[in-house]
């Protein structure tokens, strides 16, 4: 079940020059919002970057109007509406600078995965976990134990001393992907979904 959202003590807002620094891209994710009558109601993404997101959602809000998202890979987002349009409104988002910078993260993954998937997910930024030590299952059945090296927002790099071969599908606790690459001593992982950026850092276990 997704967390209860909740009401948003947000900061003033950025000045517009700052909002046309970040490049929109167009993403389509489903998602829930809340506004200040504390009604929610779903909607989905139309483009968005890491400053600001315009949704398509059925009830508008007020400009100026606070504003809280939840979004599956994305978390929860926090803004103001900046203004409406014809199927929804847009949103100046109010973000810490890290979570910010996991945000464009996240968004340059899903620009570049369909034309450089492989090469992309290695510029993703990688942390390396508190808990390295977890097991791979194969296809479902044999069971591989492995060490992280390190993991990013979309995949991970594995120590073993069995590899699976490169298109097997395998899970590593309740994250499904696929091997994408053999290295010295070990394999890469692509996630089958990325990880919500909440949940992106040294504390996640795979």
């Amino acid at each position: 079940m997704d967390p209860p959202l909740a009401y948003p003590q947000l900061k003033p807002a950025a000045k517009p020059m700052e909002r046309r620094r970040h490049r929109r891209v167009k993403v389509a994710i489903a998602g829930r919002y809340m506004l200040e009558s504390k009604q929610e109601y779903p909607c989905h993404t139309i483009d968005m970057s890491p400053g600001g997101l315009r949704v398509g959602a059925p009830v508008k809000g007020r400009v100026g109007e606070r504003v809280v998202f939840y979004f599956e890979d994305f978390g929860r987002l926090e803004g103001s509406i900046v203004r409406t349009t014809g199927d929804g409104f847009a949103v100046e988002l109010n973000l810490a600078p890290a979570k910010r910078e996991r945000l464009a993260d996240l968004l340059t993954w899903m620009i570049n995965r369909e034309e450089e998937e492989d090469d992309a997910n290695r510029r993703h930024k990688r942390i390396v976990p508190k808990q390295r030590e977890t097991s791979l299952i194969v296809n479902g059945g044999r069971e591989i134990p492995v060490r992280v090296v390190d993991v990013s927002v979309s995949g991970v790099g594995l120590q073993a001393e069995e590899l699976p071969e490169i298109g097997a599908r395998v899970e590593l606790g309740r994250r499904a992907g696929k091997v994408v690459r053999h290295f010295k001593g070990g394999l890469a992982v692509e996630f089958q979904r990325l990880i919500p950026i909440e949940e992106f850092d040294a504390d996640i276990v795979l």
